[in-house]
């Protein structure tokens, strides 16, 4: 009996201390449970000044972090498209869209593989503006809509004349799109007939903006966008390498001075392929620190067709060299493929070619002028060359309205190994009173067809003191070659 209660004693003290350990260690439990509820409760998403709400996941996003977002509205933080209507931009073609623009490309420019998009149906009033990098690669600028400059002349100021739109230190770029880039350049050119009259005027700035200017920049794109009436040029590469521009139209009234369609100075590799250009001016300028250059396909008129300078104004040195110009047509222009100096200039001309030109009602298809002179300046006689060397003129067919060739090179400095092969090319119905084929003081061989015939007694035979002297001149440009 003694036992039993004994038994039963112990029984209950170990029940009571099972029931203090549960007890004690449910409440260990919860507070636990508490204490981690707390510590990892998930805050709220703060909304952003664009006014969006949801907040990006740096662990799951790729590559750079998105740029701040600026305040001129909403705008998704992950997206890579930079749409410059949330910007702020307006689109009516009347207010300035030039500050939306700026604050899209400088959000984009931190960004890999962005693009700041100009949409359709949209015009923006954009002022002098400049857009540089560094930036991260491939950013795209996408032109859909119109861009639109300041018509009135009065509204530029004096700064901002060299260009309008400035691309400064860009690598991996491009300009692409449906729409179009309008210079609106007609109160700078519509007020003169001629050149001479507009430099006179007292309303119209001397120097005239370049629509799209690229500077110092590499691995750069233009395609399938228009440029039309720049007060200038409409295209300038400068001090830039590796260039390439695809299936864009040029366009501006035959009677605009100085809007060269491309215009491209210390900049090399370049490819031009597949445009229509038709200006006031080359269609194609090539000017010093040029070389690799290849221009096909291409559909030049009006203008002043496709050159080389002028190179050596003021007794400067002028170095440009394998250029490449072939499948091209060009109709109703000045010139077609031209090369032409400044008297007194140094330097050299060297290794170009071309090839498979089509000319239609040009007045002179084939030039090399060593004694350009811009009509508007008096030039004395000089001494001195740029010198010319191994040009390529090879199937150059069509019809002109003044001359067929003229080659006016200098008796110092003579052109040298000038060839020309399958050259046919008869009076368009425009013609009055043609010139014979020229040539002066060049050297090379012709090699039949030769229309008209003349041209197979223009060009003397080349020496070896003829070829030295073009070659004693060439040391500055390719001072490893002496």
């Amino acid at each position: 009996m003694k036992k039993n209660k004994s038994s039963t004693l112990v029984n209950n003290i170990l029940l009571l201390i099972l029931v203090i350990i549960f007890v004690t260690f449910s409440t260990i439990s919860v507070e636990g449970r508490k204490h981690q509820t707390k510590k990892h409760k998930p805050h709220k998403h703060k909304k952003d000044k664009g006014g969006n709400g949801n907040a990006s996941d740096s662990s799951n996003s790729p590559g750079p972090a998105p740029a701040p977002i600026p305040s001129y509205g909403p705008y998704p933080s992950r997206s890579s498209i930079f749409d410059v209507m949330s910007f702020g931009a307006k689109g009516d073609g009347v207010s300035d869209d030039s500050k939306a623009l700026l604050a899209a490309w400088e959000a984009a420019c931190k960004v890999a593989g962005a693009t700041v998009e100009i949409p359709s149906e949209f015009k923006f009033l954009i002022k002098p503006i400049t857009l540089q990098g560094p930036c991260m690669p491939q950013l795209v600028l996408q032109i859909d809509g119109s861009i639109l400059a300041p018509p009135k002349v009065g509204s530029w100021q004096k700064y901002s004349l060299f260009q309008w739109i400035n691309f400064k230190w860009l690598h991996n770029f491009t300009i692409q799109g449906s729409g179009i880039v309008d210079g609106q350049g007609t109160n700078w050119w519509s007020n003169s007939k001629t050149y001479q009259i507009q430099k006179k005027s007292k309303h119209i700035p001397g120097m005239k903006p370049t629509a799209l200017r690229f500077y110092s920049s590499y691995d750069v794109t233009v395609r399938n966008i228009r440029i039309i009436n720049s007060p200038q040029c409409h295209l300038k590469f400068d001090s830039s390498k590796g260039i390439k521009v695809d299936n864009i139209t040029i366009s501006s009234p035959e009677n605009s001075p100085n809007t060269d369609g491309i215009h491209l100075q210390n900049t090399q590799d370049v490819e031009i392929q597949h445009s229509n250009v038709g200006c006031g001016d080359d269609c194609v300028s090539i000017q010093t620190g040029c070389s690799n250059v290849h221009i096909h396909h291409i559909n030049c008129g009006p203008g002043h067709g496709i050159s080389l300078g002028g190179l050596g104004k003021d007794k400067t040195v002028a170095c440009v060299s394998n250029i490449i110009v072939d499948n091209v047509s060009i109709q109703n222009t000045l010139s077609g493929v031209r090369i032409k100096t400044w008297q007194g200039g140094i330097g050299s001309v060297k290794n170009v070619s071309f090839s498979n030109i089509q000319v239609s009602d040009v007045k002179v298809p084939i030039v090399i002028d060593q004694y350009y002179c811009d009509n508007s300046i008096f030039c004395k006689n000089q001494t001195g060359a740029v010198a010319i060397s191994d040009v390529k003129y090879d199937r150059i067919i069509g019809t002109y309205s003044a001359q067929p060739l003229h080659l006016a090179c200098s008796k110092d400095i003579p052109c040298t190994d000038v060839d020309l092969n399958n050259i046919q090319l008869n009076p368009s119905p425009r013609c009055r009173g043609f010139k014979q084929a020229l040539c002066l003081n060049s050297y090379g061989k012709s090699e039949a067809p030769l229309v008209p015939s003349n041209i197979d007694y223009c060009l003397r035979a080349v020496g070896g003191p003829i070829r030295g002297i073009a070659r004693s001149h060439e040391h500055v440009c390719f001072p490893k070659m002496i």
